[in-house]
């Protein structure tokens, strides 16, 4: 009986696969040559649906780590990191609509990174507007895992910038060719951090502690916009170069108009550069940030105390 199941189950796999149209799934190619890390949205794994003008495409990240510290260990562990889908859509030849959803830690978080609606009017004059990546830097915008080699990501980019960070905005974003020369600027007001960067479980200045409050994509806890704003260069031979500021007030000055604090500011500057030298394939990248908050003069470092019968 169960030689005949598993016949039927051949027969019925065997007849699915040969009505799959070999038309119907085509990897949509992308060509890196003349592109810039800002262009890193429309350079994900996209799967074209025939002639319907909807792409879909998606990765995971997992990985298997055995860690010990003075000979204790925890053994071996398995790790699902992430699990990303994409979805995009041509709306006609000038609106295109973009989407990544991210799935972390197994399922524990699940957020919308990118959710946006560009409207092009010129290559050099493009609205964007929805939930947008902040361009600063150059890793917040291409992240996705497949371009890279280790699951971790990079130090720089998880504890002093909070990738990756996205907000609810608007914006523009534009490109031009001259030669082997490409330029590229992005310019966009969104949500903005809050209180959560200087009082958070790590006890520190601590950008990445704002990525865990949800109602940054609903109000803006200062009530002015983050400002975040990058120029890119690119030569075919010497690579990409980028600077990238994002800054705004982060803490909540008045109530009802009346003034309840002084303003406080947060200011990130980013410096980042990467190229392939030629003839050896080998791949530079390179990321520099300075990072300054305003705190207030009577705020002190907080340590966690217990009781005895805690320690």
């Amino acid at each position: 009986m169960k030689k005949i199941i598993y016949l039927i189950i051949i027969l019925i796999f065997q007849e699915a696969t040969a009505q799959i149209d070999s038309e119907l799934l085509k990897r949509i190619p992308v060509d890196s040559s003349r592109s810039l890390n800002m262009d890193a949205v429309y350079k994900r794994p996209f799967l074209g649906l025939g002639k319907v003008p909807v792409s879909i495409g998606g990765y995971a990240e997992a990985n298997w780590q055995h860690i010990s510290t003075d000979g204790i260990s925890d053994g071996h562990q398995f790790q699902l990191r992430r699990m990303t889908l994409f979805v995009s859509s041509t709306i006609s030849s000038k609106i295109k609509f973009l989407s990544e959803i991210e799935l972390e830690e197994g399922g524990k978080e699940i957020n919308i990174e990118f959710a946006a609606i560009d409207v092009e009017f010129n290559p050099l004059l493009n609205l964007r507007g929805g939930i947008i990546m902040n361009p600063i830097g150059a890793f917040n915008q291409n992240h996705d895992g497949p371009k890279w080699e280790f699951t971790d990501r990079p130090i720089s980019a998880t504890e002093m910038l909070p990738a990756t960070f996205s907000n609810a905005g608007f914006g523009f974003y534009g490109k031009m060719y001259k030669a082997e020369w490409m330029f590229g600027y992005e310019v966009y007001l969104s949500g903005n951090f809050d209180n959560s960067i200087i009082d958070n479980n790590q006890n520190k200045t601590y950008l990445p502690a704002a990525k865990s409050n949800p109602e940054r994509f609903e109000e803006i806890n200062s009530g002015v916009p983050l400002l975040t704003a990058k120029i890119a260069t690119r030569h075919e031979k010497a690579g990409e170069f980028g600077v990238s500021y994002m800054g705004g007030i982060y803490n909540k000055f008045q109530d009802e108009g009346l003034q309840v604090d002084d303003k406080r500011r947060v200011r990130v500057f980013a410096l980042d550069y990467n190229n392939t030298l030629p003839n050896l394939g080998t791949l530079i990248t390179a990321e520099w940030a300075w990072v300054k908050v305003d705190v207030p003069e009577t705020y002190t470092q907080h340590m966690e105390t217990g009781s005895m019968e805690d320690l």
